[in-house]
């Protein structure tokens, strides 16, 4: 999972240079949590490139492709995070 930083370049680089390097890695699936749009985008790697599987909302709950029955609830990641 990555985490999102405020800064532009850290989001250019987490929502495309590294979704990139890690299609390109052969990672299953990825996580990006961004503390500033308050969401988790779960993407799932198919063929050579990523597709969402979910982008997951406050209320929400992020749900893994790859690891049947993961999930977390979105607000209990940000909260987590402000502790």
């Amino acid at each position: 999972m990555e985490v999102v930083s405020d800064d532009e370049t850290s989001r250019e680089r987490d929502y495309e240079t590294k979704r990139r390097d890690y299609a390109e890695a052969g990672i299953p699936e990825y996580w990006i949590a961004d503390p500033q749009e308050r969401c988790i985008t779960v993407l799932a790697l198919e063929g050579a490139r990523y597709v969402e599987h979910g982008v997951y909302a406050q209320g929400g709950k992020a749900e893994s492709r790859l690891l049947k029955g993961f999930a977390v609830e979105v607000d209990a990641v940000f909260a987590a995070a402000r502790t």
